[in-house]
């Protein structure tokens, strides 16, 4: 373990020399010195860094680190290209000028946020316990910004909401509970969703009745694309749902099946919707002089691919480019700047990063044993590899640009909080897949005799009712016996009953020789009916 936490400290010291280096050189490129407040901010960031560090050693020893060291080295590759692209704004006068230094105090927010989960949260197998009411909080972010005085719309996506001076994307944390909710929906319903219907070109198709669940997500994915203009969140709910499907139940079916629902999606956007129309006309003629000047059209597209093709292989050099031509250069197309400042080696190697976390997200996700934390787990990891896919695919006319933006690297603190929060849940589950097998077991005996107290605790209750419930039917019997003995009294004699008051046993010898069973009494004496009779007479 020792070995373990020095190898992980030397990997920590890494990163942020790495950080350091690049936060140099482009200072004094830029400015020639490191400003003040950069430096005090830059000292206190780091202090938040390593406290993150040391609660993820003792909270989650056993996370894998290398997904936090390589979140953590794109948050600041990010950070250093968003500051750069400040002073570029400032002496162009246009754009953001303070946008690095926000992003600097989001990174810290975040990371105090993310150590309080990880504090928290040691068992995410509680979070199944929360499915329902994962899905009303996220369903309730997701329309959030429809609610009149507080949804803002900005660059024609309503997608944001006000506080204060500041605004919030709640849709990226909106993913976080949705994962949550499919999750746990998955894995309780996974028997009925896994069982097959008719054989169809070799494929089994699910049964009709299973239809409901992927038709709801897909009309909400389509409500937030008409009603929030916003096609990047809608094709990203839609493609996580998809996948932990096919997760859950090990069907191909419903991969083609979702392809399907999706090439009907966006066919109808096309030919309903003007800004999809707009995206698609730009992506598919992105050259053309009218689709260029239009507006809406491609030039902000093509300025960015411009960009991204004046770097190399080897990039201008960090300071020394100007990715700033380029709109939205620090957002949605910072991939471009980077591009342009570290050439090809450079965006290659963050792909690599990228590539790593994803990576070692699908690693625990085949090792972890719970079907529930395989399953989110499998929906976070492709949640962010979908968002790299969509966003690098959309800046390299791949597909249509969506208006998402890369994870940890692009400015917007409501992003790197929610991927940070994402990146700490992977952290959070993959520490109970990499648990030695003794530490496993004993956190698993925990829990099941924590459910064994529980169920012994409701049954020692029920058992109590039932007791009483008896004690009070035995009590009532003896009653009604007592009382049917007195009513019978004056039609005994002496002879033929011989009891005490008060005492049970005599009672029902007397209720048995009553009713004629006492085989003991004598066959020549008169029943109590008999006598009855007699007296009648």
């Amino acid at each position: 373990m020792i070995g373990n936490r020095v190898r992980q400290a030397l990997m920590l010291l890494f990163v942020l020399l790495t950080a350091a280096l690049a936060f140099f050189q482009m200072f004094m490129k830029v400015e020639g010195a490191v400003p003040q407040r950069y430096l005090t901010a830059l000292i206190v960031m780091t202090a938040v860094i390593a406290a993150a560090w040391l609660v993820l050693c003792f909270c989650q020893k056993y996370s894998s680190q290398i997904i936090f060291f390589c979140v953590l080295l794109l948050s600041l590759i990010g950070i250093v290209e968003i500051i750069r692209i400040d002073y570029e704004n400032r002496n162009l006068g246009t754009g953001a000028v303070n946008a690095g230094m926000n992003q600097i105090i989001w990174l810290c927010l975040a990371l105090v946020l993310c150590s309080l989960l990880a504090a928290s949260l040691r068992n995410y197998r509680i979070l199944r316990k929360l499915t329902y009411t994962s899905m009303v909080i996220g369903l309730l972010l997701i329309f959030s910004p429809m609610i009149p005085g507080l949804g803002k719309t900005i660059g024609g996506a309503r997608i944001w909401i006000g506080i204060g001076s500041h605004t919030v994307q709640p849709a990226e944390f909106a993913k976080l509970f949705i994962a949550v909710f499919f999750a746990g929906y998955l894995f309780d319903h996974r028997d009925q969703l896994a069982v097959g219907g008719r054989k169809i070109l070799g494929l089994r198709l699910p049964r009709l009745r299973d239809f409901g669940p992927i038709l709801v997500v897909w009309a909400i994915c389509m409500g937030v694309l008409v009603m929030q203009r916003d096609l990047g969140t809608s094709l990203l709910f839609f493609a996580m749902f998809v996948c932990m499907l096919y997760v859950a139940t090990g069907h191909t079916s419903w991969i083609l099946i979702g392809l399907l629902f999706f090439a009907a999606s966006a066919l109808a956007a096309d030919r309903f919707f003007g800004h999809v129309h707009n995206r698609v006309n730009a992506w598919l003629h992105p050259f053309d002089n009218s689709v260029y000047n239009a507006p809406g059209g491609s030039g902000q597209l093509v300025r960015g691919i411009f960009g991204l093709a004046s770097g190399g292989t080897f990039g201008t050099g960090i300071g020394k480019g100007y990715p700033a031509i380029t709109p939205l250069a620090n957002s949605d197309f910072i991939f471009s700047s980077l591009g342009e400042e570290l050439g090809l080696t450079g965006i290659f190697a963050i792909l690599c990063i990228y590539t790593i976390i994803i990576g070692a997200g699908i690693v625990t996700a085949m090792k972890i044993k719970d079907g529930f934390g395989k399953l989110l787990i499998s929906g976070l990891v492709f949640t962010m590899a979908f968002q790299v896919f969509i966003v690098i695919g959309g800046i390299t006319l791949v597909i249509p640009l969506t208006g998402l933006t890369l994870p940890y690297v692009a400015a917007g603190g409501s992003s790197l909080t929610a991927n940070m929060l994402l990146a700490f849940l992977i952290l959070i589950i993959s520490n109970d897949a990499h648990k030695p097998e003794e530490a496993a077991l004993t956190d698993t005996a925990a829990l099941e005799a924590l459910e064994v107290l529980q169920a012994n605790e409701k049954r020692r209750h029920l058992q109590e009712a039932i007791r009483k419930r008896d004690e009070d039917d035995r009590r009532d019997s003896e009653e009604t016996q007592a009382i049917s003995l007195a009513d019978a009294r004056p039609y005994m004699d002496d002879d033929s009953l011989e009891v005490q008051d008060g005492t049970t046993e005599e009672f029902d010898q007397a209720g048995k020789k009553s009713a004629g069973q006492d085989s003991s009494s004598d066959d020549s004496s008169p029943t109590l009916a008999e006598k009855m009779r007699m007296e009648d007479r």
